[in-house]
């Protein structure tokens, strides 16, 4: 393997060919998508459900129908039958349209996802997709991206203080991980030859970019999470801090709307890295091996896909039950301190990669290997530097000043001191209540009864 060059001029093969598509096999195909999604977002349900259970070792939804499978039908019919209301000071038309934004973005992604090769449908010769273009991935990047307006508008008018909360920082995490996600995407670019979702999957008939792009692979599974406002990075929906964030004020069929679209956006990016990162809709080896790549071939790569596509969705309820929710300065640094940062170098380091590739004829899994190694290494390395302290200060009144926060000295914390009132930082504490100030006065009148 390591003597098979991989990379491949721009529109080296050609999308896949939908031209000659009758009208009723694209809508075929646009049918099976829609169902496929709904399908497996109630599957999502349980599987989450029951999966959360195992781990916290507890039973889960295990009432309504075998192994509980009928409660998420039961739940969607709660939300459906529910009671409507509509806020006294919201704005009507985006508070009503901002569902149906969010919804809407999350059912286009898979329009470019290709589920397999050509295969028979009805006697029609076709491409397991519903459409392709040079720029899908732009097109995914650019629908995703939209997709966050739904997120705001509806937290901005509902006219109230948590949505406006959610909504806000909805808006920055979407800013910040999308470009980390962007920047693990150029190097897929780069090594592919395009930017078209079925080229990329042929470009890894070799190697998964996966396996090559190690890198790109963890900084974009990172950044999906954040993308779609899954734990550790719900804060835009934080329950302990926002309530349920952007989604508050919305009851029935708005919220289902809101509720439907987060779980097909986990699906549309599970989908994204099966096809950038997982070869696709191609079988794992030894599989490929099989008959001579018989298994790649007619209605077997959906399989494969589904599989793929179930195995990351499995990755993100996982880390809902093991990790807890980060702070947002944390989630933050996260972001722009190490996402961005070992994305950009990534992405230099394999554009120097092609660009030596012009004057050499070395295989580029090689050279992406020796790169992917140097380039480990020295993350461990800035990883084990210990950060600098800052040294201790004590400010003018009197706190002292330990790695840029205030912490407790010997007067207590006033919070009407500037004329209005202010929490405290890290590290001060509030003076003791009227009531525990007289508790404290009887238990000392107490001991001195007791005393004499």
């Amino acid at each position: 393997m390591s003597g098979v060059t991989l990379a491949l001029p721009f529109n080296a093969h050609p999308v896949a060919d939908i031209s000659n598509d009758p009208w009723w096999i694209a809508l075929i195909k646009a049918v099976f998508i829609l169902v496929f999604l709904l399908l497996s977002v109630l599957m999502a349900l349980w599987v989450e459900r029951r999966g959360l259970g195992r781990m916290q070792t507890r039973p889960g939804p295990n009432v309504h129908g075998p192994f509980g499978l009928f409660q998420a039908i039961g739940d969607a019919l709660k939300l459906v039958l529910k009671e409507d209301f509509m806020l006294k000071g919201a704005d009507k038309i985006l508070y009503l349209l901002a569902p149906f934004i969010a919804a809407f973005t999350a059912f286009m992604v898979y329009a470019v996802i290709p589920f397999g090769p050509e295969a028979n449908v009805f006697g029609v010769t076709t491409p397991l997709q519903l459409t392709d273009i040079p720029v899908a991935v732009l097109f995914i990047l650019a629908v995703t991206a939209f997709g966050v307006y739904g997120i705001v508008l509806g937290g901005w008018s509902s006219n109230s203080t948590y949505p406006l909360l959610g909504a806000v920082r909805s808006s920055a995490q979407v800013i910040s991980y999308e470009l980390a996600m962007g920047l693990s995407l150029v190097s897929v670019f780069l090594v592919s030859g395009s930017m078209s979702t079925s080229q990329i999957v042929h470009a890894q008939s070799q190697l998964w970019w996966a396996l090559a792009l190690i890198p790109a692979f963890i900084v974009y599974l990172i950044s999906m999470v954040g993308e779609v406002n899954r734990l550790p990075f719900d804060l835009p929906e934080a329950e302990g801090e926002l309530v349920a964030g952007h989604m508050v004020e919305y009851s029935s069929m708005k919220f289902a709307w809101f509720f439907l679209a987060e779980y097909i956006n986990m699906f549309n990016v599970s989908g994204v890295a099966v096809t950038l990162f997982l070869g696709g809709w191609r079988a794992p080896w030894p599989l490929s091996a099989i008959g001579d790549g018989m298994l790649n071939t007619g209605w077997w790569p959906m399989l494969w896909f589904i599989i793929k596509v179930w195995m990351v969705m499995f990755f993100m309820i996982w880390l809902r039950g093991t990790l807890v929710r980060f702070r947002y300065d944390q989630f933050m640094k996260l972001g722009w301190k190490v996402l961005i940062p070992v994305a950009l170098a990534w992405v230099v380091m394999v554009a120097v990669v092609q660009g030596v590739r012009c004057f050499t004829d070395l295989p580029l899994t090689t050279l992406l290997m020796a790169i992917g190694g140097v380039f480990a290494i020295v993350m461990v390395v800035l990883l084990l530097i210990p950060e600098k302290k800052k040294p201790e200060a004590l400010t003018e009144d009197g706190y002292e000043l330990t790695d840029g926060v205030v912490t407790d000295a010997d007067e207590p914390f006033d919070a009407f001191a500037g004329g209005f009132p202010v929490p405290p930082l890290p590290g001060q504490k509030l003076p003791d209540s009227p009531r525990a100030r007289r508790r404290q006065a009887e238990a000392a009148v107490v001991e001195e009864e007791a005393d004499v």
